[in-house]
């Protein structure tokens, strides 16, 4: 028996969270791990436990429709450059790691003062 696309839905969402959680596990330094769509809405999201959000609601609204928007600008020019890995935006609190898989985003944000950044991003691209 096939699944109703409610129940594809909500397996996809497990999917997604399960994929949050281990991006957390990577190291105590990842502050949030997030999934967003082409239109910028959250899919699903965990902020590590203990750590407080720099933005409020309406901020993370802004930065995720902004983020969707540069994704979806991006996908036009792949065929000329080739696929978009992944973007870093380094700001003085925190380095956002940005990967799109299909039509989703990957949202993840790290403390600035991590030394191993770039060890952290091929584990993070093995779990997408």
């Amino acid at each position: 028996m096939s699944k109703t696309p409610e129940q594809r839905w909500k397996s996809a969402i497990i999917t997604y969270r399960k994929k949050c959680q281990k991006i957390l596990e990577i190291s105590k330094s990842i502050r949030y791990a997030g999934i967003i769509n082409e239109y910028g809405r959250t899919l699903t999201g965990i902020v590590r436990p203990g750590v407080i959000p720099l933005w409020n609601a309406e901020q993370v609204k802004n930065e995720f429709f902004i983020i969707s928007t540069l994704m979806t600008l991006r996908k036009s020019y792949a065929q000329k450059v080739g696929a978009l890995d992944f973007i870093t935006l380094q700001h003085q609190k925190v380095t956002i790691l940005v990967f799109q898989r299909k039509n989703i985003t990957f949202y993840v944000s790290i403390d600035s003062k991590v030394k191993n950044l770039e060890s952290l991003i091929p584990k993070i691209k093995k779990i997408l």
